[in-house]
């Protein structure tokens, strides 16, 4: 029998300053980190999404972030198999390392598995995101009924991203989605403590709309132009993502740059809070707490792990 994989992970809210918490956690102890953020995998893309510095990098190792190039799409099976990959190689040297980041779904996957479902084709996925801009989400989703019609009624008519991705697994593997994901998947034990970071709702908006201003002032919005220039897919995660789809309009003349940023601040509130509401129901056993709490019940955790 195999030992479980040690882990534990620190997670929490965009803005609620997990990463400065993992941060100093980490050179107490001698860690690494694994960032659990879905968008800080893709290179280029380091002002809107937070990203570590070089500087922390070099004082801390850092996995899976800045290792995706657009148009490339990261899902959270290929997350969390590769994230046992690096907390196997550093058990193996000794360390527990500490997952970071607010990307619920990713941490799930790691601790719960999800379905082997086989690589979406690039020729299927490019063909539906071309047949999406002639008919529209709403008749994509009738064809899901006729396809997966279990995965259909779970979906929304206007979830464009889930809806392509259901029909793009269907298309490539001839087996719907809903199918694969009630195949337990087997994967290795994990043991993993989880801890929330919590802070006051007032002071997240706040410090929310602080960080949006210091971001464009550090060049977030010639970081979209260039996003902007790779001409990818409405439906591409990227082009999704807070902050960077209000500025996306703003570049494509539908608002004027004040209004973006007001909307943009506004999403990222909305992100926050529904990250808050994940990790209130789907990590039920999770310690919550304030920084200073949280930062000697984390050393206390990778303590008992060594």
């Amino acid at each position: 029998m195999s030992t479980a994989l040690k882990a534990v992970a620190l997670m929490g809210a965009t803005g609620t300053g997990k990463s400065a918490l993992a941060m100093r956690v980490a050179k107490a102890v001698g860690s690494s980190i694994i960032c659990c953020d879905s968008m800080q995998l893709y290179r280029m893309l380091d002002i809107g999404t937070a990203k570590p510095t070089p500087a922390e990098r070099q004082q801390v190792e850092h996995f899976l972030v800045d290792c995706c190039d657009l148009p490339d799409i990261y899902s959270a099976a290929r997350w969390a198999n590769e994230a046992r990959l690096h907390i196997r190689q550093q058990n193996e040297l000794g360390r527990t390392p500490i997952i970071v980041g607010g990307t619920g779904l990713y941490l799930k996957a790691l601790t719960e598995g999800f379905a082997e479902i086989p690589e979406v084709k690039a020729e299927i996925r490019t063909r539906l995101e071309a047949l999406h801009s002639v008919i529209g989400t709403a008749e994509l989703h009738k064809m899901l009924q006729e396809k997966d019609p279990e995965m259909a009624c779970r979906l929304k008519e206007n979830d464009t991203q889930r809806i392509l991705r259901a029909l793009s697994v269907f298309e490539s593997s001839g087996k719907a989605l809903s199918l694969w994901q009630k195949q337990a998947a087997d994967i290795p034990a994990i043991d993993c403590p989880v801890f929330v970071l919590d802070v006051a709702r007032d002071l997240l908006r706040q410090r929310l709309e602080d960080r949006f201003d210091v971001m464009l002032a550090a060049g977030w919005l010639d970081e979209t132009r260039w996003l902007n220039a790779q001409q990818l897919p409405d439906t591409h995660p990227t082009m999704r993502a807070v902050g960077y789809r209000q500025l996306l309009d703003h570049l494509h003349g539908d608002m004027s740059l004040e209004k973006a940023v007001a909307d943009g601040i506004t999403a990222t509130r909305r992100y926050a809070k529904r990250q808050v509401t994940w990790f209130n129901h789907q990590t039920k056993s999770a310690t919550h707490g304030d920084s200073e709490r949280l930062e000697a019940a984390v050393i206390e955790a990778l303590t008992e792990q060594a």
